[in-house]
């Protein structure tokens, strides 16, 4: 029997992953990999922070909604709910569910930029001397 966590299950190890990985890959895009490995897990942490947030709201908004004798009221278990909230925040952060920690990263790090090939940058030249002659 298997007794090993897998990275998908636990959204800390999956991050851990990620930074794993990323820092075993060459800086193809001028960015140290050390860098983007930090970048992703402080994204990955504010979306999960962003996500929690959001759920600790929604759960106030509907205590303060709830009528008096509502289940909803009651704050018995308040810290397990709190703590429940925060592993499923955890878990969509680690999937980029929201897509926040991705928009924060396109920010972070430059965009890959796309190599041409050397037949197409003749083209180009071509058509601006042509453009200018015209």
């Amino acid at each position: 029997m298997n007794n090993r966590i897998s990275p998908l299950q636990h959204p800390a190890l999956a991050a851990e992953e990620q930074e794993r990985i990323a820092a075993a890959q060459p800086a193809v895009d001028g960015v140290d990999p050390a860098y983007r490995a930090k970048a992703t897990e402080a994204a990955t942490k504010f979306e999960s922070f962003f996500i929690s947030h959001l759920l600790h709201q929604m759960r106030n908004s509907t205590r303060e909604m709830a009528g008096e004798d509502s289940i909803f009221k009651d704050q018995i278990n308040q810290d397990m709910l709190d703590m429940a909230d925060n592993l499923v925040a955890d878990s969509l952060a680690g999937r980029r569910a929201f897509g926040v920690a991705d928009a924060i990263l396109r920010q972070l790090l430059p965009a890959p930029t796309p190599v041409a090939p050397a037949s197409e940058l003749g083209n180009i030249s071509t058509e601006k001397k042509s453009g200018t002659a015209a």
